[in-house]
């Protein structure tokens, strides 16, 4: 007899259908499993036996081949083990032969006692499964809410084999899992930290006001305790709420890594992402024999912070530059090529020198001229001009630290200037469907950013003193588009372009001598 079940597996961050197909022969007792499954898929074979008996059901004793199909792509992992386990149960009449499940997708590890442990990337099966047509998808109860949050395809929480097998022939029919938009508009824009929080810092602040507006990369330099991982951590706080489609694509990127935390469906705070500075370049990027998602995906729609970033190894700052211009990360391995989003603003952070205090208006600095030079060129010139903003921290007064603070702007309030400015350039980028400032392309930069004749006078004469780089040309463009933006002016005027040159005057400060 012959069966056929779907269901679904994962390559990059995308779903994909898989056919089982399930031939059971009335021979000696044996098991063939192909389809280039991996080792993961080829245990399930021992699994899918056992759970079937401690189901409750006799095991039957024939001859299966299973085949995964298409057969020329590799299956990895757990999820086919209930798809497995279903294709030899409809062959041998445990599941009634009569009963359709053409409409149907089926994920799944199965423990040894026939209950469902969850899996990685629901999500993506589930978004694969409506857009091939299925009405039904059916996935371990912890991933059901998650996978119920694409809509337009009836998704089911399964406990235990016993229940699945009851469900389809029609002994207990179980309920769809529902999703409540309502409910993640609610959440979104949540946080547990404010800016209220930071004392002092007012340019500091300006700044990354400026930078969540446009999406800007921005860099802060100070000596140690100025605020500036307090100021990093609250970015995401002010930068626009998640909209649907941005929580679909970050949640599917955290849910294919196995980190989406328990019991959360969607994610609907913007990702905010602080690595170590001892990581690998391949953890930064992604890649793996199997290739997965590194921490510039993670922090897809959210924020990437390098605390320390001359600490980072030269490689692995200089990994960021594709990634920081294209948005995306292309990964090929012989078995094919794997594309992950990675639309986050840079956040990076350090001190002057190596003790921290280079320049600092009462420490004195430890450091000599030549560890300082050597401390600050771990910073390529090609990567520190894909940073739009580069901001110093002074140390604090005693007079801001003591402060109540009470009269400190709070996010929602810094959040809804920056989303009145998103909106404004919006109406402005019409049907170039321009996420934000900082993804102006160069056509873009001509067409948008148009300066009055006193901006052009001052621009030209920063682009000469400073020694700007075509790049570092149109990255001060597109600040002073941000900072027009803010201010509601369609043109940009002198005090945008000046404000935004020296947002880039540290460029010349600690690396002029250097490069």
């Amino acid at each position: 007899m012959l069966s056929a079940i779907y269901c679904a597996g994962i390559f990059g961050i995308d779903g994909y259908i898989v056919t089982v197909e399930a031939d059971a022969q009335p021979r000696l007792p044996n098991f063939e499993l192909v389809g280039l499954p991996d080792a993961a898929v080829k245990e399930a074979k021992e699994r899918v036996r056992t759970a079937c008996i401690n189901s409750g059901y006799r095991f039957p004793e024939m001859s299966f081949m299973l085949n995964l199909a298409p057969a020329d792509r590799k299956k990895e992992g757990s999820a086919f083990d209930v798809a497995i386990l279903l294709g030899i149960m409809k062959c041998s009449g445990i599941v009634r032969p009569d009963i359709d499940v053409s409409g149907k997708c089926f994920t799944g590890e199965l423990s040894l006692s026939g209950s469902l442990r969850g899996v990685r990337g629901a999500l993506s099966m589930c978004v694969a499964a409506k857009e091939a047509g299925f009405s039904e998808f059916y996935t371990p109860l912890e991933n059901a809410k998650e996978a119920a949050a694409v809509g337009g395809i009836d998704v089911y929480g399964v406990k235990d084999m016993r229940q699945l097998v009851a469900h389809l022939n029609g002994v207990e029919i179980m309920e769809p899992v529902g999703y409540d938009k309502n409910e993640f508009k609610k959440m979104t824009a949540v946080y547990d930290v404010d800016f209220s929080d930071v004392k002092g810092q007012s340019q500091a602040k300006r700044a990354m006001e400026i930078a969540a507006a446009g999406g800007h990369n921005i860099l802060l330099i100070g000596p140690p305790g100025t605020g500036k991982s307090m100021l990093a951590k609250r970015l995401p706080t002010i930068l626009p709420p998640f909209d649907f489609d941005e929580a679909i694509e970050t949640t599917k990127i955290h849910s294919v890594a196995g980190i989406l935390p328990e019991g959360v469906s969607l994610l609907t705070s913007r990702p905010f992402r602080s690595p170590h500075h001892t990581m690998s370049a391949v953890s930064l990027v992604g890649g793996g024999v199997c290739p997965m998602p590194g921490e510039v995906s993670l922090a897809d729609n959210g924020v990437l912070f390098l605390d320390e970033l001359p600490e980072f190894p030269k490689q692995v700052t200089d990994a960021l530059r594709q990634p920081l211009e294209d948005g995306k990360v292309t990964i090929t391995r012989a078995n094919g090529r794997v594309t992950f989003p990675c639309g986050f603003m840079l956040v990076g952070a350090m001190n002057p020198c190596r003790c921290g205090y280079f320049g600092h208006p009462t420490r004195k600095c430890t450091c000599k001229p030549a560890d300082v030079k050597r401390y600050i060129s771990r910073i390529s010139g090609p990567m520190l001009d894909r940073i739009d903003i580069q901001i110093e921290l002074p140390s604090l007064t005693y007079s801001e630290i003591s402060s109540d603070n009470s009269e400190a702007e709070t996010s929602g309030v810094i959040r809804q200037r920056v989303v009145e400015a998103r909106e404004f350039a919006k109406k402005r980028t019409g049907d170039d469907k321009v996420s934000c400032n900082a993804r102006l392309d160069a056509a873009q930069i001509r067409k948008y950013c148009v300066a009055d004749d006193e901006g052009r006078k001052l621009l030209k004469s920063a682009y000469e003193s400073m020694g700007l780089s075509a790049r570092g040309y149109d990255r001060i463009m597109k600040v002073s588009r941000t900072i027009a933006d803010l201010a509601k002016s369609e043109v940009i005027r002198a005090e945008h372009i000046a404000e935004a040159v020296q947002l880039r005057s540290l460029d010349r400060k600690y690396w002029g001598e250097s490069r």
